[in-house]
């Protein structure tokens, strides 16, 4: 099921970037864009068939941008099936991925995320199974969780069903928690 005609221009994430300028996600028309603050014009886009349904991409350090792509309706693919891309703004070409062997072991329709952390391996949330886990730079799994908490689904679900729906999670390393408690 495709998402309803009125959400075409749903966004699903905003990031600001250094210098003021919007990254933004919009998941209908499978979109990421980077907006000039100061012009409002589009000074760089990302589509189909690179993205496809995709969820919090957020700019790295070194200026490439980290994307949780759902994979839902792919035009490369006739199987549904999620990844991590990490993509060179500059030729929009794929630097970096995680991707499932077989491809559609991973697979989380709605939500999800992904944080580069500071050792270079990546945190990803695949939302809709409950399912945190660390992968190295080789997609290597470093460790995971699913959480066993089940409650209504955020999304869809038959009626009185439940879920162990995740929708984002992050790591934070004892500096930003110290300045979170006010002790730094």
């Amino acid at each position: 099921m495709q998402a309803p005609r009125t959400l075409w221009a749903q966004g699903n994430s905003v990031e600001e970037l250094e210098n003021g300028d919007i990254l933004a996600s919009y998941r209908p028309t499978s979109t990421v864009v980077r907006i000039s603050r100061s012009t409002g014009k589009i000074l760089w886009k990302l589509g189909p068939p690179t993205v496809a349904g995709q969820h919090a991409p957020t700019r790295l350090a070194n200026g490439n941008i980290l994307i949780f792509d759902n994979g839902v309706h792919r035009l490369d693919d006739s199987l549904p099936y999620s990844r991590v891309i990490e993509v060179d703004p500059a030729t929009n070409r794929i630097v970096w991925k995680y991707q499932d062997k077989p491809a559609w072991y991973f697979f989380s329709p709605r939500m999800g995320n992904a944080q580069r952390l500071p050792n270079g391996n990546t945190l990803i949330t695949e939302a809709s199974f409950g399912r945190l886990f660390e992968v190295t730079r080789d997609g290597e799994i470093v460790w995971e969780h699913i959480n066993p908490v089940f409650g209504e689904p955020f999304f869809g679900g038959l009626p009185a069903s439940q879920s162990n729906q995740v929708f984002r999670s992050f790591r934070y390393g004892a500096e930003q928690t110290a300045k979170a408690k006010g002790t730094a």
